[in-house]
């Protein structure tokens, strides 16, 4: 069996698609205005607004109530009929983005079993950067007993070829329309064509031949060659992973190959899609003493000739230049610093995908902030099987408002 198949996709039946559909639940953390625009842009209409948790919401005063109701509405939803199926489906999906650039994607349902997040992992699907364990109870707690799954998960393929996805998108003009419309808050333009019968034979007889000679790409590398790489909300699907680890484990006598938790929806993206950019995820520290950080920093990870970094302290601004002999990438070798200088020192670090959004939160008193370079193609499939995994949040797939939107869900119960 491939690790990634067709699905019974849930399609919204809603008179506003564009309120309907809202962005990744860990995009915008610092900025609770942009989730209150959201809500007030789905008042009243059915959204998924209300089926996810935003992480700006984390440790505040309406996490718990947020928290109960999301299961309450997709119940509520499920009641209302607001989902229509779409059987044992695919959905090819372009997305054009500000630039006018046109992302190509195909929705389906991965194979649990064939996953792994944890460093080392030589499973077909791994996680592209170390999963932080802590982020993973929230969503459990709104997954356990959710009977719909909507994903943001983004997964990618190294197909130099373009045999995959590309083949589908060459033959949309023949295939039916499912949606089509603006996303809200400056995301862009999403389309939607159904796959399915004999586009779906096709694509699976595709992707077995594609699986079975992966790994000639990778020769000579050291490592187990992988078939895909999770490229955003890799802490999504690792808490899929983990609340179907908790199900096996607490009904050990039953078959639960064909349950519908053994699978979790996501995108398929190619990684030589021309319009898929890797951006620079950038650090800022709050609540630390940003001087006595900048002057550790230079004296202890730091080297002529080494990575350019720029930083930022109120409206002061200046580059280090970042050891290479830290690591293989500039984030590896700020991350490191980080990580061991927070065990010692005050500070909290978030993870910025815009620039003027970084320059603006280093003006805050307390704050450092840092851009960091984007990191190649080339070097993250190569990177994952070589080493493992890569430093957390090393890399964004587009800009902040190009995550994707939740839109289409599956029955998970």
């Amino acid at each position: 069996m491939n690790a990634f198949l067709p699905a019974d996709i849930l399609l919204p039946d809603v008179e506003s698609m564009e309120k309907w559909a809202v962005i990744a639940c860990d995009q915008f953390t610092s900025d609770q205005s942009y989730w209150d625009e959201v809500r007030r842009i789905a008042d009243g209409a059915p959204s998924t607004i209300n089926l996810i948790l935003p992480e700006a919401e984390l440790g505040t005063a309406v996490e718990a109530e947020h928290t109960r109701k999301i299961n309450a509405t997709m119940a509520e939803y499920m009641q209302k009929n607001i989902f229509k199926t779409c059987p044992n489906s695919l959905i090819y999906v372009e997305r054009t983005l500000e630039n006018g650039s046109i992302r190509k994607g195909l929705v389906g349902a991965v194979d649990l079993d064939a996953y792994d997040y944890t460093p080392g992992a030589t499973s077909p699907i791994r996680a592209t950067e170390r999963t932080v364990p802590e982020r993973i109870p929230p969503r459990q707690r709104v997954r356990r007993d959710a009977p719909v799954e909507l994903p943001h998960v983004l997964m990618l393929c190294d197909d130099h070829e373009k045999v995959l996805i590309e083949p589908i998108g060459a033959k949309k003009d023949s295939l039916k329309k499912l949606y089509d419309f603006d996303l809200m808050m400056g995301g862009g333009h999403i389309t939607g064509w159904l796959v399915e019968g004999g586009d779906v034979d096709a694509f699976n007889e595709r992707l077995t031949r594609y699986s079975a000679e992966v790994g000639k790409k990778y020769e000579g590398l050291p490592g187990v060659p992988m078939v895909f790489a999770v490229g955003d909300g890799n802490h999504s699907l690792a808490t899929a992973k983990s609340c179907y680890e908790e199900l096996k484990k607490n009904n050990p006598d039953k078959d639960l190959s064909n349950h519908p938790a053994r699978f979790a929806l996501v995108e398929l993206e190619n990684i030589h899609d021309e319009a898929q950019v890797f951006e620079p995820i950038h650090r800022v520290v709050a609540n630390t003493d940003p001087e006595k950080l900048l002057q550790v920093l230079e004296q202890t990870a730091c080297a002529e000739g080494g990575y350019p970094v720029e930083w930022y302290i109120g409206e002061k601004s200046g580059t280090v230049y970042l050891d290479r002999a830290r690591s293989q990438l500039a984030v590896g070798a700020l991350q490191g610093f980080l990580d061991d200088y927070l065990k010692e020192n005050a500070g909290v670090v978030d993870y910025i995908h815009d620039n003027d959004a970084l320059i603006e939160l280093a003006k805050k008193p307390g704050s450092i902030g840092f851009l960091l370079p984007a990191m190649e193609k080339s070097q993250l499939f190569r990177g994952v099987i070589a080493d493992g995994v890569l430093p957390r949040k090393t890399f964004s797939m587009g800009h902040a408002r190009e995550k994707r939107y939740y839109l289409e869900g599956r029955r998970i119960k």
